[in-house]
């Protein structure tokens, strides 16, 4: 039986609502022990005492133990040879990106004089093949123009050349009236000079007039 929680009327198993007052009557279960009626929600039967807590709900899903394994699960494509297998798409790959060489560049070195005694830097402009050296003039007008350092007196008009082919310097003397130097050394008119990288070059006698070879 079913005991009304509102009025106490003792109701039959499986009554929904109360005879006497019609209060919906509490769920019932059967208890694991005895198999007696009583409220879903109680933690004791009422009949033989059993601890309900201590049974664990029923459970809903299908247990695991149940459920076949992987490889129990038979593969569709071996059973039957006229199905065919999906294909195996695989993920594509980006191209990958072309690594410059940097051994394969061109590489363009730009050459500059240092002026010894004023510590003034000269570029070499880039694309000339012939640069001259001297001071103004009427017959041809200086690329490097000296005539504003001190002791350019001792610097002739037309005094030399720096020729460039590919990525080498060439000093030549065109015929100076005080000569040119490397290093200290006299260059013969008409002859060139490689130049490297801290060649010491003097136009005229004395030293005067020195700069310092750079790229």
């Amino acid at each position: 039986m079913i005991v009304c929680p509102n009025c106490n009327h003792a109701n039959p198993d499986g009554a929904v609502q109360c005879e006497s007052c019609y209060t919906p009557l509490p769920a019932t279960i059967a208890c694991p022990n005895c198999q007696a009626a009583i409220q879903a929600d109680a933690s004791f039967c009422g009949q033989c005492g059993f601890n309900l807590n201590a049974v664990s709900a029923p459970m809903l899903s299908t247990p695991e133990s149940s459920l076949p394994s992987p490889q129990e699960i038979p593969d569709p494509v071996a059973l039957d040879p006229l199905i065919e297998p999906d294909p195996i798409v695989l993920p594509a790959q980006a191209a990958p990106i072309p690594q410059r060489n940097s051994a394969t560049q061109l590489q363009q070195s730009f050459a500059r004089l240092l002026n010894l005694q004023t510590s003034t830097v000269i570029e070499i402009p880039p694309g000339l093949l012939v640069l001259h050296i001297g001071k103004p003039n009427d017959r041809i007008p200086p690329d490097i123009d000296v005539s504003g350092f001190p002791n350019s007196e001792v610097v002739s008009r037309i005094h030399a050349d720096i020729r460039v082919e590919g990525d080498a310097y060439y000093l030549e003397d065109v015929g100076s009236s005080n000569g040119t130097y490397v290093n200290n050394s006299p260059l013969p008119m008409g002859n060139r000079h490689r130049l490297r990288a801290g060649d010491r070059i003097s136009f005229g006698k004395g030293d005067k007039v020195s700069f310092l070879f750079q790229i």
